[in-house]
This record gives structure tokens, C-alpha cells and sequence, in this order.
């Protein structure tokens, strides 16, 4: 009988994924990092998640994207 092989998956390098939406390169000038920065220090947010706190709170404030 032929010796069975065990497959061991390896393990995804990175952080795990936090949901299914388009991924976007964004870059800012160093006075808007700057704010995203302060409210990342303020928020205790990473730099993504402060992005789209932000992105978010001004779609709803102009009326494009209703409150939950």
C-alpha cells in the first residue's frame, strides 16, 4: 500500500480581511496626513479606518449616503 501524504496549507501572509468593497490607492499631501494623522491619534483608528470614517461622515452630511 503506498504511503499517504499529509498536505499542510500554509497560512495567508496579513492582516485578515475586513469586509468585501473595492480597494483604492489614495494619496494626500503631507497637511492633509497631517489631519488624518491627528484624528488617527484622537480616534485610536488606524489610517484606513479614519479615511473611511471621514469619506463616510461627509457622504452623510451632503445628503449622498443616509445615516444608519
Amino acid at each position: 500500500m503506498p504511503k499517504q501524504e499529509t498536505v499542510v496549507s500554509k497560512k495567508r501572509r496579513g492582516p485578515a480581511p475586513t469586509g468585501k468593497g473595492v480597494p483604492i490607492m489614495v494619496r494626500l499631501q503631507p497637511d492633509m496626513l497631517a489631519g488624518v494623522d491627528q484624528f488617527v491619534a484622537e480616534h485610536d483608528v488606524s489610517r484606513p479606518e479614519a479615511v473611511r470614517l471621514i469619506i463616510r461622515d461627509w457622504l452623510i452630511r451632503h445628503q449622498v449616503l443616509k445615516a444608519e
